[in-house]
């Protein structure tokens, strides 16, 4: 199940202490890859366009990445040379659930496994290379599924925020040396956000019960069966997909990568980040 923003809280103070800081610092990195960018063109004498800045945000299931990603997208259009700011999520780019029951993937939808890896390398290589315009496909959370025919256009912004569960992903070099690229790789800048498993798993839960009462209801809703239970079997269905799905995910694919971040916010049970550990340049 993927992150839908629902439960996460975030107050005025901490977009001042924490989030506001955060944009001005990627603004001046921006900023900086610019002015560089202009350099190397005069350099080489050619009239390339100008290059688009991205930004992944990589978490565990409930963390609060739609949040984070949604607060940094305000805040950076804010900034005078980061007018226009996209957001994306890869959700878009799971396979259809049809391809995934076919694949028995369905119980590792979000594991690196389930995406079209292709063809979100494919998306981000015509944004970096800044063709107009773009296009990502859609997905529903409603019926948990990709929307056929329907997709987003990105046409050339200054900065895109790339959202999901796994894009600091990276595999295995091949044995013969040949350049495989990852989504990572067209990253120029990376946050990661961290919580205790248990914390995690409390807020997902939370969400569960939320949705039950709420998305859940509408028919078309892919979970709609789980709108009928009890508050005891509620609580046990979500803990159970909880531990079975989204705690391995985080265990084997999500967590690993954290290191590679250049920005790791950790939250406190209260939704708070607690603490920011940037790395040095």
């Amino acid at each position: 199940m993927g992150d839908l923003a629902l439960n996460d809280r975030l107050d005025m103070e901490e977009v001042e202490a924490i989030y506001l800081p955060v944009s001005r610092l990627l603004s001046l990195y921006v900023a900086a890859t610019q002015r560089l960018f202009r350099a190397q063109r005069r350099f080489l004498g050619t009239e390339d366009v100008k290059m688009p800045y991205l930004i992944g945000i990589a978490g565990s299931v409930a963390v609060g990445k739609s949040t984070t990603a949604r607060v940094l997208k305000a805040l950076l259009a804010r900034w005078p040379n980061t007018p226009k700011v996209e957001l994306i999520t890869t959700d878009g780019f799971l396979y259809p659930n049809a391809v995934l029951e076919r694949e028995a993937l369905m119980e590792k939808k979000g594991f690196p496994e389930s995406y079209d890896l292709p063809a979100l390398l494919r998306f981000l290589t015509e944004v970096k290379a800044g063709q107009r315009p773009a296009r990502a496909p859609v997905y529903s959370h409603l019926v948990y599924d990709v929307v056929p025919s329907e997709s987003i256009e990105i046409d050339h912004p200054d900065i895109l925020i790339v959202e999901g569960l796994n894009v600091f992903q990276v595999g295995r070099p091949p044995r013969d040396g040949k350049a495989i690229p990852f989504v990572s790789d067209f990253f120029d800048f990376s946050v990661y956000l961290d919580a205790d498993e248990d914390v995690l798993r409390h807020w997902y839960v939370d969400r569960f019960l939320m949705l039950r009462g709420t998305a859940f209801r509408d028919p078309k809703s892919y979970f709609h069966r789980y709108s009928r239970l009890t508050d005891a079997e509620a609580v046990e269905t979500a803990t159970s997909i909880w531990t079975r799905i989204n705690l391995l995910n985080l265990r084997e694919n999500i967590l690993p990568t954290r290191r590679r971040a250049h920005l790791i916010l950790t939250k406190d049970a209260s939704h708070t980040v607690t603490e920011v550990s940037l790395r040095r340049l």
